[in-house]
């Protein structure tokens, strides 16, 4: 079973892009794998809340990369 997970800070993405990651990621590996693929293809997409993350041992927050919640 093909599985894919995203992670992307929390508030940041629409319902409707959250489905597109799925939608479209689903594609990918069907496109790579054939269409038997796609009934098993398992896609998570996991917010994490803001400052749960970083780069090169510095902590990230949605202000300093100049993302604003989702609406």
């Amino acid at each position: 079973m093909p599985h894919a997970t995203s992670k992307v800070p929390a508030g940041t993405l629409t319902e409707k892009q959250k489905e597109q990651i799925i939608t479209r990621t689903t594609d990918l590996y069907a496109e790579l794998y054939g269409e038997r693929a796609r009934a098993t293809t398992l896609v998570l997409v996991e917010e994490v809340p803001d400052g749960g993350w970083g780069i090169g041992g510095h902590v990230l927050t949605s202000a300093e990369i100049g993302r604003t919640p989702a609406t």
